[in-house]
């Protein structure tokens, strides 16, 4: 069963942060696919952050106790970055950062987002990077999943997921406002690139067992299909100007 983020939990959670790390706690942001916190959002669906003036060795172990209490209770442990490195690391991680503009609540503290400037050109990178890494990875487990038309469809079924959470930056890069739903997302990405959108609605339909396969050929045919939706996506990031 997904766990819940309750909102009594993450208020006790940030009024630990505020005991162990005093004067040091900047802020704490949560995000990821909606900025409001509710308490029927599944745990995973978001993220949390803690901003620390510095960060030493000792900060990092006064951390230990609220944190692993944090992740007794069933949530994962939060990201740690200083204030400066927020600032230092945008042109690093331009796709988590460009999530937390989009959609955050500053739970304590600052928004250590307004005076970060975040640069289409990296996030162009990233994505560009992290997609054509996802297509090499997705071609090497076809090799290895060409005799099994189970192993084949859960690949598909299991990379759309990963495609879809990047595709994202891909409308934020074309001007459009990410929908929450991951499947909305692949939906509007295929709208706004004019991609063939047969295989990716048949393999959201593998997802919920509404179709099956149940031969190689037919299998290879849809993979070889979504496969070359992927490579248009990326052909189209590519040709985007620095």
């Amino acid at each position: 069963m997904a766990q819940t983020l309750r909102s009594e939990a993450v208020n006790h959670f940030v009024d630990d942060l505020k005991t162990t790390h005093g004067d040091n706690l900047n802020s704490v942001l949560l995000y990821g696919s909606g900025s409001a916190l509710r308490e029927a959002e599944v745990a995973s669906e978001f993220s949390l952050v803690v901003v620390l003036e510095r960060i030493s060795a000792e900060d990092l172990q006064l951390a230990r106790s609220p944190v692993r209490e944090w992740q007794r209770i069933g949530y994962p442990a939060p990201s740690y970055f200083s204030i400066g490195e927020l600032h230092e690391a945008s042109d690093v991680f331009p796709i988590e950062f460009r999530k937390m503009e989009q959609s955050r609540k500053i739970l304590y503290g600052t928004d250590p987002f307004e005076f970060i400037e975040l640069s289409d050109v990296n996030l162009r990178h990233q994505t560009e990077y992290e997609l054509r890494s996802k297509l090499l990875q997705l071609r090497r487990l076809n090799i290895e999943s060409l005799t099994s038309v189970e192993q084949l469809t859960k690949l598909m079924v299991e990379s759309l997921a990963s495609f879809a959470s990047l595709f994202r930056p891909v409308l934020l890069l074309i001007g459009v406002d990410p929908p929450v739903s991951k499947v909305q997302c692949v939906r509007e990405t295929v709208s706004r690139l004019g991609l063939d959108a047969e295989p990716f609605e048949r393999i959201f339909a593998l997802r919920t067992s509404a179709e099956q396969l149940t031969d190689e050929v037919s299998t290879n045919q849809l993979f070889a299909s979504y496969m070359r939706q992927i490579e248009r996506v990326i052909d189209t990031i590519d040709k985007f100007e620095n």
